[in-house]
């Protein structure tokens, strides 16, 4: 063990509190314009990607939210855990945004450029591809002047519009946790064994719900969970308590 552990025993048993289901933050922060326009909106309908911790690549389609630092939302909960897990291992993330992942990049690309006539861009954007609101603020906040004025660029921005996310949002902001005490640490009624700890924490001491080490999606499952190890736990007790 190292030094700290033997000190403290728990340490071999706790694994460290992290957030999960929670928002990140991108790295260089949205302009002042962005946050007081735009920041609370949902971007709905869009995907992402990015590689995990293993080097393989996640993607998910739904619906995410600007905040005042960057994202968060029903899409960023859901792949907190590996996308947390890949900022742990590489220090940041470049996380890439498609725009419109109902349409292909050959689509894209011939909307944008049809000839729009007297319209202006935006108006032009919006008719042919569906772009405008927060969408367009994204693109507007990302792109170079020369990527606006190349309907290729503009088309390749659209379906992969890259963001680095540096960290997650801090723990008291986050819906859950990930960490606890580890499951190697309990018996089958989810009571610590005695020699877990070197002797430190007595028999009779049970854990359930977010007490463990381990993570849930939002939508009812952590609840789910904590009603079932709650059970579990409390079965154990009366097991316990019946033999002593």
């Amino acid at each position: 063990l190292a030094a700290s552990e033997k000190s403290n025993p728990t340490n071999t048993i706790i694994s460290p509190l992290v957030p999960a289901n929670c928002g990140f933050d991108i790295a260089e922060g949205w302009s002042e314009h962005l946050q007081q326009r735009f920041a609370g909106q949902p971007v709905k309908t869009v995907a992402l990607s990015f590689l995990d911790a293993d080097g393989q690549i996640q993607q998910r389609k739904g619906e995410l939210m600007l905040s005042d630092t960057g994202l968060e939302g029903s899409l960023m909960y859901a792949i907190s855990a590996p996308l947390r897990e890949a900022i742990a291992a590489r220090g940041c993330v470049i996380l890439t945004l498609d725009l419109l992942p109902d349409k292909s990049l050959e689509r894209v690309l011939s909307e944008i450029a049809h000839p729009r006539g007297a319209r202006s861009f935006a108006s032009h954007l919006q008719s042919r591809a569906g772009i405008h609101g927060v969408k367009m603020a994204l693109l507007r906040e990302l792109c170079s002047p020369a990527q606006f004025n190349d309907p290729a660029q503009l088309a390749t921005a659209i379906k992969a519009l890259p963001l680095k996310i540096k960290t997650t949002r801090p723990l008291q902001e986050a819906i859950s946790t990930a960490g606890g005490v580890r499951f190697e640490a309990l018996d089958e009624h989810l009571m610590l064994h005695p020699a877990s700890a070197a002797g430190a924490i007595p028999t009779g001491v049970f854990c359930a719900g977010e007490m463990l080490d381990w993570e849930a999606p939002t939508g009812g499952y952590l609840l789910s969970a904590c009603f079932a190890t709650g059970r579990q736990a409390g079965q154990g007790v009366l097991k316990y308590l019946s033999q002593n």
